[in-house]
């Protein structure tokens, strides 16, 4: 959007509901055995147990229904067990924007009365919704809104995949599409590989056929580099992976993505290496956010180029996104282009994203969603280790 274009926004706002079942187990957010655990405890006959769970998630994922007496193809005493013994709770939608391009944001509030952000990109050929994984994020990144608030807490498995529900079910009611969103990124608030248990139960759901029914290619989670989980990830879930790199070297990388001091460049490309040797079709995405005077020099380019030019990688070129009190400016449209003019020339794949919604805030390292509690936690407090 050129800076003379009219700002136009729709804004809703959703009354607030109380949730009447408080108390009853949730079933969104369980995994497979979960469910089916569930469902034994509350009387299914353990022979019928693993039909009941296609059949109960494929309702909640696929249908998008949360009355169990809407699950017509189980038989009404059953949908009574399930009535009587469970919720189907989702995060409260508190309102909506919709930018001057078409970019959608949410606002959804979750338990403990924190709110989070998730933005819905129109494309000609695609829809991507981008989903927050924590309340805030604690890596401390220099160019990021998100991480001027700290981390808050991490969103459970429930809390992420409900931000697809919803949109999903928005977008249908309001564009008219049946699949209205074809590709999922985690690159809203929060580090999605601290939160790394609840997030792979997500991409799991994501992925089910009975549930959201996305494909490995079109589900893709972002890292600032937490080396031991990108090595985790690869063998626990097949999916697409971005890298927040932002820098060439580490004592540029150091000030900016503060995560690098405890794994410094070497570490996080030997990692990328190794997650891409499982699938050689596979191009990790390094996303590079364009700062005016501070990354986005012609030997900044080349020595990217000499750190990537043996990965399979794509680089993707961030026009930065101010936020109030930042001292980052964005580099110019020029300065952009002949970054990636060396970057092609030395053989690299190279984007340069367009910037969508920042008439909203719903822009990359804009997202910032409201907090109940000004406690924080950065990446000084929190051990960063591989949980068992």
């Amino acid at each position: 959007m050129t800076a003379s274009a009219p700002i136009t926004q729709d804004v809703m706002t959703i009354p607030r509901k109380e949730d009447a079942t408080l108390g009853k187990p949730n079933l969104v957010g369980l995994t497979r055995d979960g469910l089916r655990d569930a469902l034994i405890a509350a009387g299914t006959p353990e022979p019928q147990a693993r039909m009941r769970v296609g059949q109960v998630w494929q309702w909640i994922y696929h249908w998008g229904v949360r009355d169990f007496a809407a699950m017509t193809n189980l038989a009404k005493d059953y949908r009574a067990l399930l009535a009587d013994s469970f919720q189907i709770s989702l995060p409260e939608m508190v309102s909506r924007q919709v930018s001057a391009d078409g970019t959608r944001k949410y606002l959804m509030r979750i338990a403990g009365g924190h709110e989070v952000e998730t933005v819905y990109i129109p494309e000609a050929d695609r829809g991507t919704l981008c989903i927050s994984s924590q309340v805030g994020c604690a890596l401390d990144c220099a160019f990021c809104s998100t991480a001027q608030q700290g981390l808050q807490r991490n969103l459970t498995a429930a809390e992420i995949v409900s931000q697809v529900w919803f949109a999903i079910r928005t977008l249908v009611d309001e564009l008219g599409k049946e699949r209205p969103i074809s590709n999922v990124v985690f690159m809203g608030m929060g580090e999605p590989l601290a939160n790394y248990n609840q997030v792979i139960t997500a991409i799991r759901l994501l992925q089910d056929d009975l549930g959201f029914g996305l494909s490995k290619r079109r589900v893709t989670v972002s890292t600032s580099g937490l080396v031991p989980f990108m090595d985790r990830l690869s063998a626990d879930v097949d999916t697409a992976l971005a890298v927040s790199l932002h820098a060439p070297n580490d004592a540029l990388r150091n000030e900016l993505v503060p995560i690098n001091r405890k794994y410094p460049i070497a570490d996080l490309i030997a990692a990328c290496g190794r997650y891409t040797q499982r699938d050689r079709k596979m191009h990790i995405v390094y996303e590079y956010v364009m700062l005016d005077g501070v990354n986005d020099s012609d030997d900044n380019a080349r020595e990217l180029a000499r750190l990537l030019r043996h990965m399979p990688a794509k680089v993707n070129l961030i026009p930065f996104n101010p936020f109030p009190q930042t001292r980052f400016r964005r580099s110019s449209p020029e300065r952009i282009e002949a970054f990636a003019n060396i970057l092609r020339r030395n053989k690299l794949m190279v984007t340069t994203r367009r910037t969508r919604g920042d008439d909203i805030d719903a822009a990359c390292g804009q997202l910032v969603g409201r907090v109940a509690s000004r406690q924080q936690r950065r990446l000084s407090d929190i051990p960063v280790r591989v949980a068992p």
